[in-house]
């Protein structure tokens, strides 16, 4: 039998990011998601001599972002104007979801952009912030 759609998944389980400093990593996406760290080092899969990550969870959503060190990495920080990755977006329920976030990254002294709203291509308002690897993070709200 041909299948004309693709299979259908669930939603995100997790996301890896590279940093180049795992220990403050770590500290900085528990402190900023309230998040738990997973105990234990997972390898780089297929790639076992590379490095290996550690999770963080964020309990409420339970996204796992993968925290990676490389064996590699020269220190410099993420450009997402290279290949790879240029941004994570993770929605939030309307504008005051973004409010919250808003504050609640004033509280900890972590820049964003304040509440940019869009109306083309369609109507959205979103949050931008970046981590301590310059990977920049942003909450988006539709519809607001």
């Amino acid at each position: 039998m041909t299948q004309t759609m693709a299979p259908s998944f669930e939603g995100v389980h997790h996301i890896g990011l590279t940093v180049r400093d795992l220990d403050q990593s770590i500290a900085w996406y528990k402190k900023v998601f309230r998040g738990d760290l997973v105990n234990g080092k997972l390898p780089h899969y297929g790639r076992e001599w590379t490095g290996f990550a550690e999770l963080v969870v964020e309990p409420r959503s339970g996204l796992a972002i993968g925290l990676h060190h490389n064996t590699n990495n020269l220190g410099e920080e993420m450009d997402e104007a290279h290949t790879g990755l240029d941004h994570l977006s993770l929605r939030v329920e309307g504008r005051q979801g973004l409010q919250e976030w808003a504050d609640w990254l004033d509280s900890l002294g972590i820049a964003h952009s304040g509440i940019q709203s869009v109306k083309e291509p369609f109507v959205y308002s979103t949050l931008v912030f970046r981590d301590l690897d310059n990977n920049q993070l942003e909450f988006i709200a539709l519809d607001t």
